[in-house]
């Protein structure tokens, strides 16, 4: 069996098992229509006009309209995004050790580090189709919730949002990895956790704008109708080498796995 014919026998295995996870599917169901029905609802608070309210919705109230619900929008798919996607990722790779199926991986004629490498595609894979379709749900709960007509300067934060919601996917990968040395999901999430504490410190400290896990947020939050704001392409461009190396990390671990420990 060759290489390439193996990843693809294993991508296939592990879409099937994604389609059919009941965690995947309601965090899907999270991602896509909570988020939208809670930035919908932070909508509804802002047209209360109550001054305390306001200072605390943010870009809802100045700029308001089109542009600042999709900068609000934004700021929770960073967060929201990166412990949904993380949980999926965590339990996707932590679930082998849980259900006590990792001992057959050993058996098959795919190697460990294909299977993994084939676990973080089909990730990868859900992570755009959930972007499309929650920048489609954020348009469609704009419309419901009273916005009117698309204001076509929101066009570039509505570009920017889909890429948000992908950048939180590649950065919940170091989830698969803390999954996989602390053999099931919570090593993961507790990860998770922890990433998303130290980037509000160094949000707070001012260092967030070049540190991945906090910049996307940055970037999300700014009402700057350009596509690209105080923080730029240079500094959202770390997101890719920080995936890759927790990329390269967990199919290591994956490659080197050992069942006695």
């Amino acid at each position: 069996m060759t290489r390439t014919s193996a990843l693809r026998i294993a991508v296939a295995t592990e879409a099937l098992k994604l389609r059919r996870a009941r965690v995947v599917l309601v965090t899907s169901v999270m991602l896509v229509v909570g988020i939208a029905v809670l930035s919908g609802s932070m909508l509804l608070a802002a047209a209360r006009e109550d001054p305390r309210t306001a200072a605390k919705l943010g870009t809802l109230v100045e700029p308001g309209g089109w542009v600042g619900y999709l900068a609000a929008a934004g700021q929770i798919t960073a967060v929201a995004g990166l412990l949904g996607f993380g949980v999926a990722l965590a339990w996707s790779f932590g679930r082998e050790f849980t259900d006590g199926t990792v001992s057959g991986l050993f058996a098959l004629p795919v190697s460990r580090s294909t299977i993994a490498a084939a676990k973080l595609l089909v990730h990868l894979g859900w992570v755009l189709v959930i972007s499309v379709a929650l920048a489609a749900a954020l348009l469609v709960t704009g419309f419901a919730f009273g916005l009117g007509a698309f204001d076509a300067t929101a066009a570039p934060l509505l570009g920017r949002q889909v890429v948000v919601a992908a950048l939180t996917g590649l950065l919940a990968v170091p989830a698969g990895w803390a999954a996989t040395l602390g053999r099931g999901p919570l090593a993961g999430i507790a990860v998770l956790v922890g990433i998303i504490v130290v980037a509000q410190v160094a949000a707070i400290g001012g260092l967030g704008a070049w540190f991945p896990f906090a910049a996307v947020g940055l970037w999300a939050a700014s009402p700057d109708t350009g596509f690209f704001t105080d923080v730029g392409p240079a500094q959202l461009a770390l997101t890719v080498p920080v995936a890759l190396a927790f990329a390269a990390l967990t199919l290591d671990a994956w490659q080197r796995l050992q069942l006695d420990r």
